[in-house]
């Protein structure tokens, strides 16, 4: 029996999320549901993250234990066989027993796509968030840049448990032209739920003088300051951070693993 690494690129549009859900379709359910036909006899695959209804992936990593005679190769070629045309297995390969994809990784990027202009595009609307009145790069990057480093979070988001720590540390936070797209990369060890999107449209309305940049950076001391968030910290997010930048704009683009946790396939017979 070996265990597989699989990087798996999706897109996200007509699934209620990664998570396997009782009646609705899901990402976790149709990879499943194709490894059950190669008789996988596993209860739930591992994954690095848990992506939102709507949201994509170009790197999410799963992994999983199965009887496979063949080469990774032949499995990837396999796998994508009886998987759905919106969703892929990008690379496969075999991994240590004790790989945990999501308790094992060092870090995880994700990228945001905007567009602007004035009537939506039909082509661009799903996978980005049509931003009006236009918003120029540079302020843009200027914006983001404050968020790099250890920095409480808890005005933008919730940790997996109630009561959880709330301080994460972002490692890259800027926006670059990817012509038709405006695209925010961030990266950091994790993040917390909705804090991305929350991020995003904070950026946006800053870039739009909606709101000032002194405005994300009282948003990033309520978090800090416990007083101040009990006192003024939720209610002055909410004002500030009322919405989410669309899912469809979001990506979870990489997940980064430290060399001795991975198991290369070169060089290694199998068991």
């Amino acid at each position: 029996m070996e265990h597989y690494q699989v990087i798996l690129a999706y897109d996200g549009s007509h699934y209620k999320g990664f998570q396997r859900q009782a009646k609705d379709r899901s990402i976790q359910g149709v990879v499943e549901e194709a490894l059950r036909k190669l008789n996988w006899q596993g209860k739930s695959i591992l994954s690095a993250g848990r992506t939102d209804s709507g949201v994509h992936a170009t790197g999410q990593v799963i992994a999983f234990e199965l009887e496979w005679e063949h080469d990774p190769r032949e499995l990837q070629q396999a796998l994508n066989k009886h998987l759905p045309s919106d969703v892929v297995a990008r690379q496969v390969k075999r991994v240590y027993a004790s790989f945990h994809p999501r308790f094992d990784a060092s870090w995880r990027k994700y990228l945001y796509r905007i567009y602007c202009q004035p009537v939506r595009e039909p082509l661009l609307e799903p996978y980005a968030w049509r931003v009006w009145p236009a918003v120029d790069l540079d302020v843009l990057r200027e914006i983001a840049r404050p968020l790099i480093g250890m920095h409480d979070f808890g005005a933008f988001g919730t940790p997996p448990t109630s009561g959880g720590n709330t301080v994460r540390c972002v490692l890259h936070s800027d926006w670059k032209q990817e012509a038709p797209y405006i695209v925010y990369e961030i990266a950091a060890h994790a993040f917390l739920y909705h804090m991305i999107r929350r991020v995003v449209f904070m950026q946006i309305k800053i870039a739009q003088g909606k709101l000032d940049l002194k405005d994300l950076l009282q948003a990033l001391e309520a978090g800090t300051d416990k007083h101040l968030s009990e006192d003024i910290g939720i209610n002055f997010t909410k004002r500030l951070v009322h919405g989410l930048a669309p899912a469809q704009g979001l990506i979870l683009a990489e997940v980064g693993y430290p060399a001795e946790v991975v198991r290369m396939d070169e060089g290694i017979d199998k068991e």
